[in-house]
């Protein structure tokens, strides 16, 4: 922890330490007004410039001088977790701020700024900055070139230079020698003895252990010692409003021996949703175990080991959140985290783990964790609260549509294995049973699922849209919310417009909008409306919110026309409205 003598002794550039005198807190947050340059010196663009260059400390109430004398700040006097939060919120920066007081109660702020991750440059108002010296400049071509190009270093591959093989544990070895055998159908590997083991599985190399075999095979007491951060915490909480755990479980040996207790230790809570339904009876479970060890495989081989914090479970009734130190490797972000090809974060490490069959091939774990979730009818896997420097999953265990998880079983069970649905599908499926009108659709992937009949195509031109098939509508029970799908003719629409204004003599978007309640939604209204307007059967007046229409004679004569050439068949049809 810092301490006020520590900082008064502390050089600016050779320290990464910027103080500012501040005593009536006048540091501006975001620079307000003014030229860019003076704008920059403010708390965001030190922050980024920080960050950029390594990290640091901002430093309120101590003199710029040396020798540096403290004169006491009232900078952000009151509201430091304010200040704390708007950094986060701005610049995705995770900075600790700290109040020191001398003992004659002269007060001191310090914000800790972490360095940025590999890859990732933050900008101030659109510009890269970094610190020279005392000054904040924009960052030049050749360094923002540098930086954007790096790629992230295999912490799992460094040889650990306090291990011997005499701190691994002989039962972890065995157990991986298993695995790797039987994923790999592989019996002659039984044979080999351990440093044979280790050596094939590149984990040792020419006699020196790497950190991957530490994290993955090493004893308990030695990993405690040289890498302490690779322990897991399982929390408990029957209450998500507690703040404190009911129980706590800490996983800190090899993880060859750990991976399974952990399991294990969840499943301890777990339960399951049953669905009988026709001929499909099976259960949900609240915790599905190929999900929950896949997304704790993935923290544990994508995770940052050079940040000291270690990988959190926090498990509740209703969810199970996993917290993983670092963000996504780079190249990956949340919206292209289940169709890019992603290298692992800590290579050798994910490389042994996939021979061994403990996590999918590189690409397909956040895939299989979509495509479980997704199939059981629960919310998807929820990435958002992740940032540059965690990432935080969330994983719900309610069943949100229990028809939606029998209309998946009900498709895979008649189809082979190489036509069953693939994650992508499902996550299309799902995304058109919540009418997600913000999701980007795949022309392929929709022509398919139209081609199965596992989704109907509604509305015309602009106001096409998708609804699941009449099949999904009976497992939910809501053929009444199918039928609000049923598509209207032109002329029964052009009907219902005519009758209204034989009551009414202008009619405003609303009352259009009314009039096809649960039959069309405001997008196929609107279209219409204008296809009305732009064959002169109806007149728009006004502008905005004032605009208001009305029929057209032309419109009358042909609606009476159309009646008369349609007859019974047209009654009929208004009849089905």
């Amino acid at each position: 922890m810092m301490t006020i003598d520590k900082l008064i002794h502390l050089k600016e550039s050779e320290d990464k330490v910027e103080f500012k005198e501040a005593a009536n807190g006048n540091i501006s947050y975001n620079g307000g007004q003014g030229d860019f340059k003076k704008r920059r010196r403010c708390i965001l663009g030190y922050v980024t410039a920080f960050a950029n260059e390594g990290g640091g400390f901002l430093v309120f109430g101590i003199k710029e001088s040396t020798p540096h004398i403290v004169v006491g700040s009232k900078q952000s006097e009151g509201s430091i977790g304010l200040l704390e939060s708007k950094i986060y919120n701005d610049t995705g920066i995770r900075v600790e701020i700290q109040e020191l007081y001398t003992k004659d109660n002269k007060r001191v702020l310090v914000i800790k700024i972490p360095t940025r991750p590999k890859g990732k440059v933050y900008k101030f108002e659109d510009v890269a900055l970094m610190r020279v010296g005392e000054e904040l400049k924009p960052m030049s071509d050749e360094k923002y070139l540098n930086i954007i190009q790096e790629q992230e270093d295999d912490f799992s591959e460094k040889i650990c230079e306090e291990a011997r093989i005499e701190d691994l544990d002989d039962t972890a070895i065995r157990i991986m020698q298993e695995a790797y055998a039987r994923k790999q159908n592989n019996e002659q590997f039984l044979t080999l003895n351990k440093l044979e083991v280790l050596n094939d599985l590149k984990l040792v190399i020419d006699n020196k252990v790497t950190n991957a075999a530490v994290i993955l095979v090493g004893k308990r007491e030695f990993i405690n010692k040289t890498i302490p951060q690779s322990l897991i915490q399982l929390e408990y909480r029957g209450d998500e409003a507690n703040i404190i755990f009911d129980q706590r479980h800490t996983f800190s040996g090899a993880y060859f021996l750990e991976v399974n207790k952990l399991w294990e230790t969840i499943n301890l809570r777990n339960g399951s949703f049953p669905i009988q339904e026709g001929l499909f009876i099976f259960d949900i479970p609240y915790f599905n175990k190929e999900v929950i060890r896949e997304a704790i495989n993935n923290a544990v081989a994508h995770r940052n080991y050079r940040q000291t914090s270690e990988i959190v479970i926090k498990q509740y009734p209703s969810k199970l959140e996993v917290y993983s130190p670092g963000g996504f490797p780079i190249g990956v972000h949340i919206e292209n985290l289940i169709s890019v090809s992603s290298t692992p974060r800590n290579r050798l490490l994910a490389d042994v783990l996939q021979k061994t069959g403990i996590v999918e091939r590189s690409g397909q774990g956040i895939d299989k964790i979509y495509y479980q979730t997704l199939k059981e009818g629960k919310s998807e896997p929820d990435y958002s609260n992740s940032d540059d420097f965690q990432v935080k999953l969330v994983l719900s265990s309610i069943v949100e549509d229990k028809a939606f998880a029998v209309f998946i079983e009900s498709v895979q069970s008649e189809l082979d294995d190489n036509e069953k649905l693939s994650v992508h599908e499902i996550i299309h499926l799902n995304n058109i049973r919540k009418s997600n009108e913000l999701f980007q659709l795949d022309k392929k992937i929709i022509s398919k699922l139209l081609d199965r009949k596992l989704i109907e195509k509604r509305g015309k031109t602009r106001a096409v849209y998708y609804i699941l098939s009449k099949k999904y509508y009976e497992y939910s029970d809501e053929k009444g919310e199918y039928a609000k799908h049923f598509e209207l003719t032109d002329e029964q629409a052009f009907l219902r417009i005519l009758e209204y204004f034989e009551n009414y003599r202008e009619a405003k978007t609303k009352d259009f909008i009314s009039l096809f309640d649960n039959l069309l939604n405001r997008k196929q209204v609107r279209f219409i409306i204008d296809k009305l307007v732009e064959n002169k059967h109806l007149k728009r007046n006004g502008k905005g919110s004032g605009t208001f229409y009305t029929v057209e004679k032309s419109f009358v004569t042909e609606i009476e026309n159309l009646r008369k050439t349609l007859g019974e068949k047209l009654n009929r049809n208004k009849g089905d409205i």
